[in-house]
C-alpha cells in the first residue's frame, strides 16, 4: 500500500478565521500535488500567549472554525485531513489541546488530546506552563485507516518514547507529531527526536510544524518533516514560513524495517535493582 502524505507548515497568528483561510489554501496545494493524507501543525487555529485573549476566541468543537472548515475540506477534496491540534473549549470549562482526524467524506474519525504538558524553563529566559491553561489528555489513541494504522501525538509528547512504543506495539505504522517547537529546543533536538521515534519503532513519522515569528511574539522552529522507518528523512521544510512537505509512503517499508530489527518482538520484561555505595566503605 502506497500513498502520498503531506505535512503542512504554517505560521499561525491570533485570528482563527485567517488561520483557517491559510489552512485551506495550503491543504488545497497539497491535495493538488496528490496528497491523500494531509496533516497540519499543533495549534493550527491560533497561537496566542495572552490567556484572556485566547479564552475570548475559544469555541467548543461544534462551533470551532478550524474544525468545521477541516471537515468540509476533507469532504470536498476526498482526503484524510488531520488537524494537528487546535485549542478547544471543553464542557467542564477547561481547554483541550486537541487533534482531529477527518475521513474523505468529512466524517470525524477520531480526536486526541495532548497528554504531556510543556512545563519548562529554558536557558534563554523562555518559561512555559502549558498545564496552567490546558487539561492534559489521559488516553493514547490509534486509528485504522485504509492505508495503515496511525498513532497520535502532539509536540512535547515526542519526548516520551513510551507513548510511541505503546502505539507501535498495537500495530501503529505511522506515528504523528504535529508541533509548535520553540526555536531553542528545536535546534537542539527536533530532528534527533523524530528520527529516534521512527527508528526505535520501525515506523514512519510525519511531523507538521509551526515556523517563524508569530503575532504573539513567540518564535517556532519549523522544519516540518517526514521520516521513514529506517530513520531516513524523506522530506523536510525550512525554519521559517509556510511550506508543503510531500513524500510517498510505502507501508511495506514498516514490515521490512521490523523484520530487520525486530526490537518490538524482542523486548523483555525486567526487574530494576538499585545498589548504593554512598558510605564509600571498603569491602572486606
Amino acid at each position: 500500500m502506497t500513498f502520498k502524505a503531506a505535512a503542512i507548515q504554517m505560521c499561525s497568528g491570533v485570528d482563527p478565521h485567517k488561520n483557517a483561510a491559510d489552512m485551506v489554501r495550503l491543504v488545497r496545494e497539497a491535495a493538488a500535488h496528490g496528497a491523500t493524507y494531509i496533516q497540519t501543525p499543533e495549534m493550527t487555529g491560533a497561537l496566542q500567549r495572552d490567556r484572556k485573549a485566547m479564552r475570548d476566541i475559544l469555541r467548543d468543537e461544534t462551533n470551532d472554525i478550524i474544525v468545521s472548515t477541516a471537515r468540509n475540506l476533507a469532504g470536498e477534496l476526498g482526503i484524510h485531513l488531520h488537524v494537528g491540534s487546535t485549542a478547544i473549549a471543553r464542557e467542564d470549562g477547561k481547554i483541550a489541546n486537541r487533534a482531529f482526524l477527518f475521513a474523505p467524506g468529512g466524517r470525524l474519525i477520531s480526536t486526541y488530546d495532548k497528554i504531556h504538558m510543556f512545563d519548562v524553563d529554558l536557558d534563554n529566559g523562555e518559561s512555559w506552563r502549558e498545564s496552567s491553561a490546558y487539561e492534559p489528555g489521559v488516553a493514547a489513541r490509534v486509528a485504522d485507516l485504509p492505508f495503515g494504522r496511525l498513532g497520535f501525538a502532539i509536540c512535547y509528547d515526542v519526548r516520551f518514547p513510551q507513548l510511541f512504543r505503546a502505539e507501535a506495539l498495537v500495530g501503529a505504522e505511522i506515528l504523528t507529531v504535529p508541533a509548535a517547537f520553540t526555536r531553542q529546543t528545536g535546534e537542539a533536538h527536533w530532528e534527533i527526536l523524530l528520527r529516534a521515534r521512527a527508528i526505535e519503532n520501525g515506523a514512519f513519522v510525519i511531523a507538521a510544524a509551526q515556523a517563524g515569528v508569530h503575532e504573539d511574539g513567540r518564535e517556532t522552529f519549523g522544519h516540518s518533516m517526514i521520516v521513514d522507518p529506517w530513520g531516513k528523512v524523506l522530506a523536510s521544510a525550512g525554519g521559517t514560513g509556510e511550506a508543503v512537505v510531500l513524500a510517498e509512503i510505502d507501508i511495506d517499508a514498516v514490515k521490512a524495517a521490523r523484520v530487520k530489527i525486530p526490537n518490538l518482538r524482542n523486548a523483555r520484561e525486567f526487574a530494576l535493582d538499585t545498589v548504593s555505595d554512598v558510605a564509600g566503605g571498603v569491602a572486606a
